[in-house]
């Protein structure tokens, strides 16, 4: 079947379900199964944009049951060499306030049992991670949240978890002690299956709440993510809105070029 082209593509996270106005839908096929719903093409600004909720349109697919695979391919399959994640998530340090935006540059990976390559042979393929985030679409994504009035921070780690259960206090008193800023469910293996398919992507997170421990909080409930989450929609839309046009149409970072010399 042939599908509609865009150039950039949208991952859409926990209550974030909606960013096109009178979007077509199409069902995309992939080698690795169905994606978690159509795909939801339109324009914003002059772009074709490709949206897609990571966790279904009804939120059906917890973090651990998402088809990362499907979903990153069926972007492919449409052309799309920008993906842009944004996805709430949970501060490990008391100075990245909630409603505030992280633009990450980097991840830690503690999830387990997830499909996250691409390459399972017969040609053997080592594709690097050391910098998993597009250069060029962080900076821009930074300079638009300022521009916007939106309070972000140009650099984050975020460590990935299983999920779905949200961590222990031991777990998240470690990865505080760690340095690191953000926690999430979803952003592995989706940033790096990108990087497989030389897809720039950029992560956007959101901070809905601070994880169990930090700064004193009570435990974490899913019922305060999805307010909090709510409330900056409309910022996360603006952003994207404003963001999308900047984008450069040609790519001169190293995400174009990921494969060279990756295969044995």
């Amino acid at each position: 079947m042939e599908y509609p082209r865009a150039d950039i593509g949208v991952f859409g996270g926990s209550g974030f379900y909606e960013l096109i106005e009178s979007p077509q839908e199409f069902k995309v096929t992939t080698p690795f199964g169905a994606p978690s719903s159509p795909v939801m093409h339109g324009e914003i600004a002059g772009r074709a944009v490709a949206f897609l909720p990571r966790h279904g349109k009804d939120h059906s697919l917890p973090p651990h049951m998402i088809n990362y695979r499907a979903n990153v391919w069926a972007m492919k399959e449409l052309g799309v060499t920008r993906i842009i994640g944004p996805n709430a998530c949970g501060s490990l340090q008391p100075e990245v306030e909630l409603g505030h935006f992280v633009v990450c540059d980097q991840f830690v990976d503690r999830t387990c049992g997830r499909k996250d390559t691409f390459y399972d042979g017969p040609i053997t393929t080592h594709v690097s991670s050391a910098d998993p985030y597009c250069p060029t679409m962080r900076s821009i994504a930074y300079e638009t949240a300022v521009d916007l009035g939106i309070t972000a921070h140009p650099t984050g780690t975020v460590v990935v978890i299983q999920g779905p259960r949200f961590s222990t206090r031991s777990e998240s008193r470690w990865f505080a002690e760690q340095g690191w800023e953000v926690i999430n469910m979803t952003q592995y293996p989706e940033c790096y299956l990108a990087r497989e398919l030389e897809i720039c992507y950029c992560n956007i997170s959101l901070i809905t709440d601070h994880d169990v421990g930090v700064g004193g909080v009570e435990p974490v409930t899913n019922e305060e993510v999805i307010r909090v989450f709510n409330e900056n929609n409309e910022k996360v839309k603006a952003l994207l809105h404003r963001m999308i046009p900047a984008l450069p149409e040609i790519r001169d970072c190293p995400c174009a070029n990921a494969l060279e010399g990756a295969s044995f």
